[in-house]
């Protein structure tokens, strides 16, 4: 018996109306997070005029900085609602993980402007003036960019946007760094001038550190990376199907904040080809049911071998024969 191929959608309500809602979460997400950090960074702006604190000054540019990362994460998102072409079969789903790879290297340049800053301050210490609206500004700076990296983590998990939990990371950095401002700030309060760029300088480490966890998840999902939990989940789901008597293969990945899999299964070799379909068909189904994110899957269908016969004779060959240069 043939080997099955089995693809078939799960009806327009399944599949593509989930992705358009997870989009538009994550579009939502970006316009309130924006609006907050905009409005946090105006206030700051009108503080640094005041006080001529040049750690606030840095901090307000990261607060900038932070909230124009919305701007590719959103055209991101809105790429990924555009339909497969024949160019782009899978769809746009992986601009997502070129603005986190954008993110990420925000968060690297955060670092480096924070250690920079510190730095030129240990060298060049200035007077900071109005020290109680420099701890103000600092305090709501820290408040603002926490909500936001929470908001933008919690949003992100829940669609499987890989990129907007970076961008949480990214507004947890700036908090970081409003912290700084405000350590700094009363360390100068107590007759410690040095004290505000040597707590730039911790800041710029925790930034640092930051940036190693959210880079990992943005890697990993460039290399197809998912949670091994999940491809046990998928393989029992398979397994509890009637008529599979075994799971050969799982393989997921994402695309965009979409799962994608694809399996091979066994089935008995003495089934009609119209059987063997509705085994495969009921797999698909189960999975779009039992998983969750996953938008399709493929399905492929394997002959059991107790009739003796080699059904992938032709592809064995193949694969043996040596690789051409």
């Amino acid at each position: 018996m043939r080997s099955l191929l089995a693809l078939h959608s799960h009806g327009a309500g399944t599949s593509i109306e989930p992705a358009l809602e997870s989009s538009d979460e994550g579009m939502r997400a970006l316009k309130v997070s924006l609006v907050v950090l905009m409005a946090t960074a105006g206030f700051q702006v009108l503080v640094v005029a005041a006080s001529g604190s040049v750690a606030l000054l840095s901090d307000t540019v990261h607060n900038f900085s932070d909230a124009l990362t919305a701007i590719p994460l959103g055209v991101a998102f809105w790429l990924a609602r555009r339909p497969a072409t024949r160019r782009y079969p899978y769809g746009y789903g992986r601009a997502e993980d070129l603005a986190g790879l954008f993110i990420v290297a925000m968060i690297a340049l955060s670092a480096a402007v924070a250690a920079w800053e510190a730095v030129g301050r240990l060298l060049d210490p200035r007077e900071i003036r109005h020290l109680g609206w420099v701890i103000a500004a600092g305090v709501i700076g820290f408040a603002g960019n926490e909500w936001v990296a929470s908001y933008r983590t919690r949003v992100g998990r829940r669609i499987g946007s890989a990129a907007l939990v970076a961008d949480g990371h990214h507004a947890r950095t700036d908090g970081l760094t409003s912290l700084a401002v405000v350590g700094g700030a009363i360390g100068v309060a107590l007759g410690a001038p040095l004290a505000d760029p040597v707590v730039g300088l911790l800041i710029a480490v925790a930034i640092v550190l930051v940036l190693a966890s959210a880079g990992r998840d943005v890697f990993r999902r460039l290399l197809d990376s998912v949670d091994p939990e999940l491809v046990g989940e998928v393989e029992r789901v398979l397994a509890g199907v009637d008529g599979v008597e075994a799971v050969e293969a799982v393989r997921i990945r994402w695309v965009g904040h979409q799962l994608r899999a694809e399996a091979e299964i066994v089935s008995d070799c003495d089934l009609r080809l119209a059987r063997a379909h509705a085994i495969a068909e009921e797999a698909h189904h189960r999975l779009l049911h039992q998983i969750p994110r996953l938008a399709t899957a493929i399905i492929h269908s394997n002959p059991c071998g107790h009739d003796g016969g080699a059904h992938h004779r032709a592809t064995a060959h193949h694969f043996r024969r040596p690789l051409r240069t």
